[in-house]
């Protein structure tokens, strides 16, 4: 499971010109699911993004999402799944196929939810098109 970890002021998510998920400070999350992701990965995921520490205080970032009660727009994203190996046309081999990255997508913001963070969707598999105010900008990758 790879994840681009965006720290943001707000985030809106719309597909065909109509708005379907917006947050107010946070993270704006693109996750993408591997074939060999499975459901260890999505509780380790979702503690990641809930507890990762991107937000200053005393000049240091020392809050999490859960710190400061921020939200989280998490999208899914197939296209961070490309092989080391690819040369200029990416290779989308190693991304989960359609029905086992939507269920972990979806068990991702579930215990995202569990954890008490507000978490906001994208569509799955839809053409997203994206606004956002990236703060810093802080951006992380991580992969489990």
């Amino acid at each position: 499971m790879r994840a681009v970890i965006q720290r943001v002021k707000y985030a809106k998510l719309s597909v065909d010109d109509k708005l379907i998920s917006e947050i107010g400070p946070g993270l704006m999350v693109m996750l993408g699911v591997t074939k060999t992701d499975d459901i260890n990965n999505v509780t380790r995921m979702a503690k990641k993004i809930s507890t990762i520490r991107l937000f200053a205080r005393n000049d240091k970032l020392n809050d999490s999402v859960l710190d400061l009660n921020y939200s989280v727009l998490l999208i899914s994203n197939f296209t961070l799944c490309t092989s080391e190996n690819s040369g200029a046309r990416p290779d989308f081999s190693l991304s989960a196929d359609k029905e086992k990255a939507e269920n972990l997508y979806l068990a991702v913001a579930n215990e995202l939810k569990n954890l008490g963070v507000d978490t906001k969707l994208g569509q799955f598999g839809g053409d997203m098109q994206i606004d956002c105010h990236l703060d810093g900008p802080v951006t992380i990758y991580k992969e489990i």
